[in-house]
């Protein structure tokens, strides 16, 4: 949705957004005159000790209400539009602000909030059958809906829903890191982890990471010996089995002991929080390897671009609870020119087409399989990564604010409105 506020923005519109914290805004729009932004006050912490049934009826009214009142007491918007997931309560308070005040109401489908909460409770759960009904029968009265993938297009049809598909672009920020931004990062981030310094330092250079050098002369360069970095971004939740990816990553250090140095080591960084963090960040902090370092490390969001076109691999653990959406960290990547392996399910394929601009695997077998080949020329040429960055040239010629001009813009020009 941030996306969506800066691009109307761009074109002359007044928007209004409305949403929680707990993530720092880009510059783009918190200085921004033409967004008025509107923060959500938090469900009070003591309601997570009552029973759990209740704990969802509580947090249903206090946000029902407080998401309700910020919308009546803020101006009047042409437009209303909000992202779903989530939909409980926002589908059907933003319905009714639209039918007191006017509006019309807009809906940007990410995926089914319903099947979110079937992760939780199972598919069969009366609760989940009541947010499937709820969430269809309040989408139904959208004037506009936008979705991520043609296959959620059709789905919704099914459903007489009737959206147009905009697929997720990387904006301009996503590309390729310079050698020297990323020596820069690297040595910010070495104040708080250890893992971006190298294992042993040299009187050659003046400064070092584990990725690149500073030479006498100023020159900033890619380390020779250094390690193919991999960078992963997870929600920590059910949909994203982190599993997967360490035990990969216990096999490689297997491989790479016994495979007479062909394999580079790996630094991998995982970015993201969620439910399952600590849990797994205490199997990493006990895991003893020698080839393969893991750093769960803060960023800055003005970091995040930088430290995602440092990296050589990304991996995608996302699995869709609805099998019809589309992982943004993969689009990030691509802008990045970053080849991505991905996890495969139903319409992973409309992003990640498999031995083009990417891989895709099933299990952690397949995963291992795919980095062994990857990087095993890593250090001689790197042929089937350079092959894929080449094709995600394509990706990365049409960006966020081109696609948005095209798809989206077009449907509100009629008439210049404010926007929620």
């Amino acid at each position: 949705m941030l996306y969506h506020s800066s691009s109307f923005a761009k074109v002359g519109f007044h928007v209004d957004l409305v949403g929680y914290g707990g993530s720092k805004l880009p510059d783009s729009i918190r200085r921004n005159k033409d967004i008025r932004k509107y923060l959500l006050t938090d469900v009070p912490a003591c309601v997570k000790y009552c029973p759990r049934l209740l704990v969802f009826i509580l947090k249903v009214i206090f946000q029902s209400v407080t998401l309700g009142v910020t919308m009546l007491l803020s101006p009047k918007a042409g437009f209303i539009m909000i992202q779903n997931p989530p939909c409980i309560p926002t589908l059907a308070v933003c319905w009714l602000v639209c039918w007191l005040r006017g509006s019309r109401l807009v809906i940007d489908w990410h995926n089914y909030g319903y099947t979110i909460l079937s992760l939780g409770v199972g598919e069969q759960h009366t609760l989940v059958k009541i947010a499937k009904w709820y969430e269809f029968y309040f989408g139904k009265f959208s004037t506009l809906n936008f979705c991520v993938t043609n296959a959620m297009r059709a789905d919704l049809s099914s459903l007489g829903i009737s959206a147009n598909t905009l697929y997720d672009k990387a904006p301009e920020e996503f590309k390729k890191t310079q050698v020297e931004d990323k020596h820069k990062l690297l040595l910010k981030l070495s104040e708080k982890y250890d893992l971006f310094l190298p294992d042993k330092k040299s009187e050659k250079y003046t400064e070092e990471t584990v990725l690149t050098v500073k030479q006498s002369n100023g020159k900033i360069v890619n380390r020779q010996d250094r390690p193919a970095f991999l960078i992963s971004s997870t929600s920590w939740t059910e949909d994203e089995d982190f599993g997967v990816l360490l035990q990969t990553l216990h096999e490689y250090e297997v491989a790479a002991n016994t495979n007479d140095n062909k394999l580079p080591d790996v630094v991998c960084v995982i970015t993201g929080k969620g439910p399952q963090k600590e849990y797994y960040k205490e199997k990493i902090e006990k895991a003893e390897w020698k080839h393969v370092k893991i750093c769960l490390p803060w960023l800055e969001s003005e970091d995040y671009p930088i430290l995602l076109g440092s990296a050589d691999l990304g991996i995608c653990l996302h699995t869709s609870s609805s099998g019809l959406d589309l992982p943004m960290k993969v689009v990030d990547m691509f802008g990045c020119g970053v080849p991505v392996c991905a996890f495969d399910y139903k319409c992973i394929s409309e992003l990640v087409q498999h031995n083009h601009n990417g891989l895709v695997f099933s299990n952690s077998k397949h995963l291992l399989q795919q980095l062994k080949i990857l990087l095993d020329d890593f250090h001689t040429g790197q042929k089937r990564l350079t092959e894929m960055r080449e094709k995600l040239e394509i990706f990365q010629a049409i960006r966020w604010q081109e696609s948005w001009k095209k798809t989206v813009l077009p449907l509100f020009t009629s008439e210049k409105c404010k926007v929620h």
